[in-house]
């Protein structure tokens, strides 16, 4: 892998004070946020894109929630989120607003993926293992109800899987059942 890597530098946010580094991958971009001391043992969120959910406050989903949730621990406890420009579950954004338009129909977010010709799920963590290899971080609490993403991430050992309890509203329900019940979530 042909990886640049940015500088650090500070980011003081609603949630806390951060420090940040890009991490260029052809031409995707993913940005790491996490608050010192890196160490092992630390609190890892490894979270993919969701332009609708963490910057648009969609409530289709749970994304953005999970996010801030994710913030809201580190910025208190320490730790780091791996922010994967992996929009859409990696099918784009372009094909995450016709599914959801599908979605509008009645199909649930697996059926709408498959339905444009992807799997339920197109994400990949191997960058997940360079960026914590980069920090010499050997052991993480991973912050996830993913099973997919436990059994993903390489190079590194998951000590404690941490859940992310989130709220539901009438507009995610079938989104989080679909995951819990067809993905396999541990919600």
């Amino acid at each position: 892998m042909d990886i640049k890597i940015s500088q650090i530098a500070n980011l003081p946010t609603t949630f806390g004070e951060f420090k940040i580094q890009a991490f260029k991958e052809g031409e995707k971009e993913h940005l790491v946020i996490f608050k010192e001391p890196l160490k092992n043992g630390i609190i890892v969120r490894v979270h993919s894109e969701c332009l609708t959910g963490d910057a648009l406050g969609s409530m289709k989903c749970d994304c953005g929630d999970q996010l801030q949730y994710a913030l809201n621990m580190i910025a208190k406890e320490g730790g780091m989120v791996i922010y994967l420009r992996q929009e859409g579950r990696n099918i784009g954004l372009f094909n995450k607003v016709n599914a959801y338009a599908l979605q509008d129909q009645g199909l649930d977010t697996v059926e709408a993926n498959h339905q444009l010709g992807f799997n339920s799920d197109e994400r990949s963590y191997e960058m997940v293992e360079f960026i914590l290899k980069h920090f010499g971080i050997k052991e993480i609490k991973l912050l996830t109800n993913n099973p997919k993403k436990i059994e993903s991430i390489k190079g590194v050992e998951i000590i404690e899987r941490l859940p992310i309890k989130i709220a539901i509203n009438p507009h995610n329900k079938s989104y989080i059942e679909t995951k819990k019940n067809k993905m396999g979530h541990l919600i």
